[in-house]
């Protein structure tokens, strides 16, 4: 796909504008609004990921540099250490530097509106990567996943796990009253809203009828946020939840409400340590996540955590780029949805891609078959 010719653009005012773009040593791709083409090997994209700790952000980080290169961009891809300084500095580095275009997965969402302002004096399109950036206009394009949905499909796959739902979702005749608790995302990530009310709102109803109660009464964002989307945070609150209100562990618990797998191996240990079991057959409570990172599609096919939401990457990925080189073709993104995500000052376009369900039966269809994880990681549970 590598562009050798440059696409020009036929009106007056965008010509004027490409002629004027030229001239800048900035040597921008353009702005929100349209701006100047230019060849794929011209242009540098800067890429800010916020960690390395998680291999769901590798994974991401890999993929779009990797797509980007093969369409002919250079590529300048920062890891910030889930460190909101790093992330601004990255940032600012990279306009500094002549950036073209950035793709911005932002550790703090609400952090970055003096670096944004800089990057739209130099006409830099921006494009938010999975999570949303707020309280800023300089954001042009957002490329995610339907983060209601991927709520929605957390509480199903628990209520799946309990019994209440059957593996098309549909209800069953389960009438057992069941005890769970609830663990929501970072409060600085804008998706953590949008996760926690599309699992709460499928629980509802269970919680409202009786078949579900939330034994330690936590039940606010407030009260059941993970900062940084830590693990081992999520350990120490189900380790202080289990001592509180299920006597160490002596008490009934059937299943937590999980939105990542990190946080669900935290909450998997703690539980582990308490004495519920090994595995959910030997009575450990049905945990559920998100990202399919191996470690957890392991635990899941051993029988110890019940599922996680695959988000593939890879598409991902790919709608980032194809943001990209809509703007370095002086154009616009293609947008599916223009009315959910609103940031505080604008509504942001965005490109919303659909999730799945993967539990033990379904791992080799969803994963192995599609190349994401290969058989032999899946049951060593290590990326080769």
């Amino acid at each position: 796909m590598k562009r050798t010719a440059l696409r020009f653009i036929t009106t007056t005012g965008a010509i004027a504008l490409a002629i004027g773009l030229a001239g800048c040593a900035s040597g921008s791709a353009g702005s929100g609004d349209g701006g100047s083409a230019a060849p794929a090997e011209d242009l540098t994209v800067g890429v800010a990921m916020p960690t390395e700790t998680s291999e769901r952000w590798i994974n991401d980080g890999d993929a779009v540099k990797s797509q980007l290169e093969e369409a002919g961009y250079e590529v300048d891809l920062q890891f910030a250490n889930d460190d909101i300084p790093t992330q601004q500095q990255q940032i600012e580095q990279m306009v500094t530097k002549g950036a073209d275009i950035l793709i911005v997965a932002s550790i703090d969402g609400t952090a970055l509106a003096s670096q944004l302002e800089a990057a739209a004096e130099k006409g830099i399109p921006v494009i938010a990567y999975d999570r949303l950036i707020n309280g800023t206009e300089n954001v042009d394009f957002y490329v995610t996943f339907d983060n209601y949905e991927v709520g929605v499909q957390q509480a199903t796959s628990l209520l799946q796990g309990l019994g209440y739902l059957d593996a098309e979702g549909n209800e069953t005749d389960l009438t057992d009253k069941k005890i769970i608790e609830l663990f929501a995302g970072s409060p600085d990530d804008n998706n953590t809203g949008f996760f926690f009310d599309g699992a709460m709102d499928t629980l509802k109803p269970f919680i409202d009828d009786g078949r579900l109660t939330v034994g330690s009464g936590q039940t606010s964002m407030d009260q059941v946020a993970t900062l940084r989307w830590d693990g081992a945070t999520a350990q120490k609150r189900m380790e202080d939840l289990l001592t509180s209100t299920y006597g160490g562990g002596s008490k009934p618990l059937h299943g937590v409400l999980s939105p990542y797998d990190g946080i669900s191996r935290g909450i998997i240990t703690a539980l582990q340590n308490a004495g519920y079991g090994d595995t959910i057959e030997d009575g450990l409570p049905v945990v559920s996540g998100q990202d399919a990172e191996i470690a957890s599609v392991k635990l899941i096919n051993d029988g110890v955590q019940f599922a996680t939401i695959f988000k593939d990457t890879r598409k991902l990925a790919t709608e980032a780029v194809k943001a990209a080189e809509a703007y370095a073709e002086g154009g616009e993104p293609e947008a599916n949805d223009e009315e959910t995500y609103d940031n505080g000052v604008k509504v942001v376009p965005s490109y919303l891609l659909e999730s799945d369900i993967v539990v033990k039966d379904n791992i080799t269809p969803l994963l192995v078959d599609s190349d994401y994880w290969t058989a032999d990681e899946v049951a060593s549970g290590v990326a080769e």
